[in-house]
């Protein structure tokens, strides 16, 4: 349990206005989800099911981990790739999970007994994997600049392709209630296809590289980070709503899902939290021992989790000091009814 406490006011009696102050200066207390060995690259949360929520990571290390959601407790480690894992993904039950890897192979597998279903043969390194809403579809997207979409059902049909990209697509993504596909690439261009003609409908040029794409369908939105820029699309046009320029490279960046905020995170190995109306830095604090690759919300919007170069994935409240998940919020008053130096506990990171 992690207990939000304050020892400079440990045994005092607390007035109404020196609870809200304390509460006020409550700081970040992220859980830290060790296992990897190497940089954490990609992370994505499932929906919410009966089952509560997941969270599977893509590492440098070949062996993807899926997780409880809410808690970053291992469940288990996805084995068989034979070089990094670049992306990952869960479809919407939670059943299945999918990642791509630089063994030039996309791998679908069974995400309650994590025994591999299919193995699908690329010509180069896969950066990316996006199940269709009802996973009978896979797309792909890598080095090799095509993105496919492969039948899951017909597993040794040979899968659409679609070419245009100049350089290696970075993300792929279903878009538009699965009629559409978009795509990033390090040809500096975010690219809208018609799934059914494979043709383009749209691209958006950018100075720079994209570092990162985040599609929210509820919240018909686009998250786009690239350079120092976190910028926000309207998703039925594709035209920019608003950007927020960092302090420093962004790697990722995730919209909250009642859209109060955006966090993102970046190489000066800071997490930022920025108001979604405004714009305004709400919060920046050293997140890792490393550059942040990825970030993204939990699907209820309590939590985010964070994956970096130094191996762990941490998950950190949106809200700080709300009992929630692993995180208890114990105030000044209730230790001294309950009299217990056991609950006294300052640490700044909780192992999950």
């Amino acid at each position: 349990m992690c207990h939000f406490l304050f020892p400079e006011t440990r045994g005092a009696i607390c007035s109404p206005a020196q609870k809200e102050e304390r509460t006020m200066a409550m700081r970040q207390t992220p859980l830290t989800c060790s296992g990897h060995t190497r940089p954490v690259v990609d992370l994505a949360f499932s929906p919410i099911t009966p089952y509560g929520y997941f969270l599977i990571s893509a590492c440098k290390d070949g062996k993807p981990m899926l997780r409880q959601g809410d808690t970053g407790d291992w469940i288990g480690t996805f084995l068989g790739h034979k070089g990094a894992v670049w992306g990952a993904t869960i479809n919407n039950d939670a059943t299945k999970a999918a990642t791509a890897a630089a063994d030039f192979t996309a791998k679908v597998w069974d995400a309650v007994t994590g025994d591999e279903l299919l193995s699908l043969a690329h010509k180069h390194i896969v950066k990316s994997v996006d199940f269709t809403e009802d996973s009978n579809n896979l797309l792909t997207g890598g080095q090799d600049k095509v993105l496919r979409i492969y039948d899951l059902n017909k597993p040794e049909a040979e899968p659409w392709e679609i070419s245009g990209h100049t350089s290696a697509i970075k993300k792929a993504l279903w878009y538009n209630n699965n009629t559409q596909i978009l795509s990033a690439s390090d040809d500096r261009t975010v690219r809208l296809w018609d799934r059914v003609s494979m043709t383009e409908v749209k691209t958006l040029q950018f100075g720079v590289s994209v570092s990162s794409m985040e599609y929210i369908p509820e919240g018909e939105a686009l998250l786009i980070t690239y350079g120092r820029t976190i910028a926000l699309y309207d998703s039925s046009s594709l035209e920019l709503i608003k950007s927020f320029e960092a302090p420093a490279s962004i790697n990722s960046a995730s919209l909250h899902p009642d859209k109060e905020c955006i966090v993102a995170g970046g190489d000066d190995f800071k997490l930022y939290k920025y108001d979604f109306t405004t714009g305004e830095e709400l919060e920046s604090y050293k997140g890792h021992f490393g550059p942040i690759h990825c970030v993204r919300f939990s699907p209820d919007g309590e939590l985010y989790a964070s994956g970096s170069e130094d191996g762990t994935l941490r998950l950190w409240q949106t809200a700080v000091g709300k009992t929630y998940g692993l995180w208890k919020c114990v105030l000044p008053e209730e230790l001294v009814s309950e009299n217990s130096d056991v609950l006294y506990n300052t640490s700044p990171e909780i192992k999950a």
